[in-house]
């Protein structure tokens, strides 16, 4: 006779796929600044990757959910550019998952910018929702911001929106080199 004992999960044992769009227009691209009681943070358009679910699919529906962007309305298709391994703590009772993000890019013109949604509604566990802004910073200029995922830097440090980018993998992003916000 054999027993299962209940086991918590470890940190990390659990793997959750992001995607996340860098939709730009012109040298400005668009981020989600939301507003809590703490802190002011900002965030990249997506979510995580339902399971069975098609990656570029994802991409697809979090730019509807997020910017009500159509998936004929952009002149590029979304091109992936990056990814990037996190592993970072959070608040609260449940293990971090290790989540990949898949980083994909597309460019809007000034006509589309223009009929996007300028607010996202997030669901919240409760069934309430935190709202997030839509804003459009020159993508030069986002090194500073407290930025989820942290790529700030590699936002900024491309040489044009559409410049082709050398090194697919990004640094691992760990509570070594992070801070949640």
């Amino acid at each position: 006779m054999s027993t299962t004992e209940a086991t918590t999960p470890e940190p990390f044992s659990r793997i959750k796929v992001r995607v996340t769009g860098l939709v730009f227009c012109g040298n400005d691209v668009a981020l989600l600044r939301r507003d809590r009681a703490d802190s002011v943070h900002y965030t990249t358009i997506g979510g995580n990757v339902h399971d069975g679910e098609d990656y570029r699919e994802a991409m697809y529906r979090e730019l509807k959910e997020e910017l009500d962007l159509e998936r004929d309305q952009a002149p590029t298709e979304p091109e992936l550019i990056w990814m990037a391994d996190a592993r970072i703590s959070r608040p609260g009772p449940t293990p971090p998952p290790r989540k990949f993000h898949l980083i994909y890019r597309l460019h809007v013109t000034p006509e589309v910018r223009a009929q996007l949604a300028t607010q996202e509604f997030d669901e919240l566990p409760d069934g309430s929702h935190e709202v997030g802004t839509v804003e459009w910073h020159d993508y030069r200029k986002v090194d500073g911001l407290p930025l989820f995922p942290p790529i700030g830097k590699q936002i900024a440090g491309l040489e044009s929106p559409d410049a082709p980018v050398c090194r697919f993998e990004l640094e691992p992003i760990t509570d070594q080199n992070y801070t949640w916000i």
